[in-house]
């Protein structure tokens, strides 16, 4: 063997550095942190104060809080963003409940100090079914308007303050507004005219997220215009997904177990208002993997809203009649 001159030595260890340098880079994005659609207490705990992560509180009177709850208490450096009130959910062309446009999603997303480097982590109270589906609903508006790396708290604020090594503070923090650009994924919104195609040369099953009452047209939202579902529809009640003792989502094997049903290939889950159905969007694409799900957001009171759109139901004449009597309501 010969002796490595000067030279040699200069171009071996550039050699060498190119090829540390490639496999670095390779190798990074194995090496990243994974962003968990579900995160615990003790994950966030060790994240306080982290620039990155902003914790958006969003109580309302879903669960029987708002902003008076969370001034009462809440996740240290948490900004409160109230589902029904601060405009996750807009009326447009008289629809209720719909997904705002992408300049109204910039300035509410923005004005909450998150840009596209943020790690948000959406949390619910933690009471209720009807509770974690503010919260889906809030994530996957995130997810649609573009930001990458989005998180619900598993158990909500009720997990968080049920370990008494958290801090609660109290007040109200204020966010410092950043600049949001959204960038539409439409790969997870399903519009009213991609469902009209489903079953005329569009292979997609759609889920229908609303308890079996509402799917078969004994009962209705008040904002939908007629009862039933939409045809081809199959009933996935996203409360079945839900331990209501731990209010919590149940595991991630009963949630396998209960989704099997649901066939290969795209999905579209809708309810009566994109809330429940966010419920079931979330655990079929954020914690089952599945791809090609898509969230119909305008749902029943979208789909009710143009009276040529079918619709299938068991309802009778004796349903009418009992609602008009007052029995059984």
């Amino acid at each position: 063997m010969f002796p490595l001159t000067a030279t040699c030595l200069v171009r071996h260890f550039v050699r060498m550095a190119a090829v540390l340098a490639l496999a670095g880079a390779l190798a990074g994005p194995a090496l990243a942190e994974t962003t968990n659609p579900l995160v615990s207490p003790a994950w966030l705990q060790t994240r306080l104060g982290s620039p990155e992560v902003i914790v958006v509180d969003v109580r309302s009177a879903i669960d029987g809080g708002g902003a008076d709850a969370y001034a009462r208490g809440h996740i240290p450096g948490a900004v409160h963003s109230d589902y029904d009130k601060a405009g996750w959910r807009v009326t447009r062309n008289g629809i209720p409940f719909m997904l705002p446009t992408p300049s109204e999603l910039e300035k509410l997303i923005g004005e909450l100090g998150i840009d596209e480097d943020s790690h948000v982590v959406v949390t619910p109270a933690g009471v209720n079914a009807l509770d974690f589906g503010a919260a889906a609903r809030v994530y996957w508006t995130l997810k649609a308007a573009g930001l990458g790396k989005v998180s619900i708290l598993d158990g909500g604020f009720a997990a968080w303050q049920a370990d008494p090594a958290n801090p609660i503070e109290r007040g109200i923090t204020r966010p410092a507004p950043k600049i949001f650009t959204a960038m539409i994924n439409r790969d997870l919104i399903a519009e009213s005219s991609e469902v009209e195609q489903v079953g005329r040369g569009v292979q997609a099953t759609l889920i229908d997220a609303r308890p079996a009452a509402f799917y078969l047209g004994k009962e209705k939202a008040p904002a939908a215009r007629a009862y039933g579902h939409i045809p081809g529809a199959i009933s996935l009640d996203n409360e079945k997904f839900y331990d209501a003792a731990a209010n919590r989502l149940k595991s991630p094997a009963e949630l396998a177990a209960l989704a099997a049903a649901v066939p290969a290939g795209p999905v579209v889950t809708y309810c009566n208002t994109g809330h429940w159905a966010a419920t079931d969007w979330f655990v079929l694409s954020e914690i089952l993997g599945r791809k090609d799900v898509k969230l119909y957001y305008g749902s029943m009171v979208d789909w009710t809203a143009n009276v040529s759109r079918p619709l299938v139901s068991a309802r009778t004449k004796w349903d009418d009649l009992k609602k008009t009597l007052g029995i059984g309501l």
